[in-house]
């Protein structure tokens, strides 16, 4: 499997704090990468890293082959990196289908497609983007990701604080946009219950650093590592969801 993404001993943070020490990481193409651990242990920090919004302090980030550690954001969206912040970012003044469209750029993932994985969104399409619940709000945010036809896909916390039902709907979708659409994607998440079944490797980070790596169906058999570095025990997701 060749490397899309690869960071050899990264150090970044914000002004002069460092949070992201001396990271290695690989992601393959086609490869979904769970990124695990407590909340304040770097795992936004490494996302916003690897699409530019931190400083950089060391190390090197090559993507699809090129050394993307001096680009700018928007640079790093256009060489195929589609990011999901926390914040979700909507434009929320334009509505759901001009959200769609002002990002778009050419590829598989058109507006039908993107109605096609949410529902919901076709439903609202004429809805303005504050109009709409945060959890429609967290699929709009995904699906304008998709609209960049991205080659990787990073999804900060995206189920957190949302309601049960809307979170069901939103890990069905994530699961065959990585498992079925077979894009390559990172997901950070403090519930490692909710996306190790969807995912074939997992690290767990601990104050910036990498404290385990190893695939997501070794940790789903044996789940000590996530008891040891975040105090919970994860429930084994139903064996139809584990990637072979």
């Amino acid at each position: 499997m060749a490397d899309l993404l690869v960071l050899d001993q990264v150090r970044a943070g914000y002004g002069d704090a460092t949070v992201i020490v001396g990271v290695d990481l690989r992601v393959g193409q086609g490869e979904a990468l769970a990124v695990l651990g407590r909340n304040g242990t770097g795992k936004t920090t490494l996302v916003n890293t690897v699409i530019g919004v931190t400083r950089h302090q060391g190390g090197t980030i090559r993507f699809d082959g090129a050394d993307i550690a001096k680009l700018s954001p928007d640079r790093r969206a256009r060489a195929g990196l589609g990011w999901v912040p926390q914040e979700r970012n909507i434009f929320k003044s334009l509505t759901v289908e001009e959200n769609l469209t002002a990002v778009a750029r050419p590829g598989p993932w058109t507006v039908g497609h993107a109605y096609a994985m949410f529902p919901r969104l076709k439903e609202r399409r004429g809805n303005l983007g504050n109009q709409l619940s945060g959890g429609e709000q967290q699929m709009l945010a995904i699906a304008r990701a998709l609209m960049l036809n991205p080659k990787l896909l990073l999804l900060d916390e995206p189920t957190e604080g949302l309601a049960p039902i809307i979170v069901g709907e939103l890990l069905a979708a994530l699961r065959r946009i990585i498992r079925e659409e077979g894009l390559s994607a990172i997901v950070v998440e403090q519930h490692a219950q909710k996306i190790l079944g969807m995912t074939d490797r997992a690290i767990i980070l601990d104050r910036g650093r990498i404290v385990h790596a190893d695939t997501s169906s070794a940790l789903i058999a044996d789940p000590a590592p996530l008891n040891e570095y975040l105090g919970v025990t994860a429930r084994r997701p139903p064996a139809a969801h584990a990637r072979s």
